[in-house]
């Protein structure tokens, strides 16, 4: 599960985790980072923007603006997208820690 911290998504600012594939864990703080994390799963999966755009109906510029500036791209793309990268958001309190957090030993 990867912990993603306050992304702006329409006016407001949620706390979402991102869950898919095998080993995936991935901590975002920014939109740029969300970007960052969507565009490398898409590479690690072999696909590219056209090709992953297809299996959802979703063109290349707009996964390109997706992954450059998530902030300024529609609820509906992100999910098209996140689907197309095998991944989806799961909604959580602000004051989780996932146990895996709590079990690190310092």
């Amino acid at each position: 599960m990867g912990y993603i911290y306050k992304i702006p998504l329409m006016g407001y600012n949620i706390d979402i985790y991102l869950v898919g594939g095998k080993d995936m864990e991935n901590y975002v703080q920014t939109p740029a980072q969300l970007g960052q994390v969507l565009k490398a799963r898409r590479s690690n999966l072999r696909l590219t923007q056209k090709k992953a755009g297809r299996t959802v109906g979703l063109l290349p510029k707009t996964i390109s603006a997706l992954e450059i500036s998530p902030e300024g791209s529609s609820i509906s793309s992100l999910f098209k997208l996140l689907s197309a990268l095998d991944l989806e958001i799961v909604l959580r309190p602000k004051d989780f820690i996932p146990e895996k957090i709590k079990k690190l030993e310092w």
